[in-house]
């Protein structure tokens, strides 16, 4: 009888698909990558095929999904505890990235400028963390 694999996960960028990878493979499933090659070779065409496709065996997916659910899709300290946010006390808080400075502005443009010539594309930005209730942008501050 053949194998077949379901899709269980969806990921933007394939970093954050090989560390679930990593997950469910030290849990005993099995688990194949698609599209993060295509993704890793060029960023931008990720929302245009889906992103990288997370896919295990079909007789492991319910395993899979419980353990994915496990996983807290809210950021955490470095003790493991969810973040709080200094506004409304909330911790349903998430790691996001941005170009709001004028510093990652500059950044993102000479970059813009430095693709038209070649196929890198470096660009600075900014992380910061935002509460999804208040959406209130801070930072943490490390000792």
């Amino acid at each position: 009888m053949a194998e077949t694999f379901t899709t269980v996960a969806k990921f933007q960028y394939s970093a954050e698909a090989q560390i679930v990878k990593g997950r469910l493979v030290a849990e005993g499933i099995k688990v194949f990558l698609f599209d993060n090659l295509t993704i890793d070779t060029d960023p931008l065409v990720s929302n245009a095929i889906g992103g990288v496709k997370l896919k295990v065996l079909s007789h492991e997916a319910i395993e899979a999904k419980s353990i994915l659910n496990s996983i807290s899709e809210y950021s955490l300290d470095d003790q493991g505890d969810n973040l709080k946010c200094p506004n409304c006390n909330s911790n349903k808080i998430k790691l996001y990235y941005t170009i709001k400075e004028s510093k990652s502005f500059f950044a993102f443009l000479f970059a813009l400028i430095l693709s038209l010539l070649t196929t890198v594309l470096p660009i600075y930005s900014k992380d910061s963390y935002r509460c999804e209730n208040c959406n209130t942008e801070f930072d943490i501050k490390k000792p």
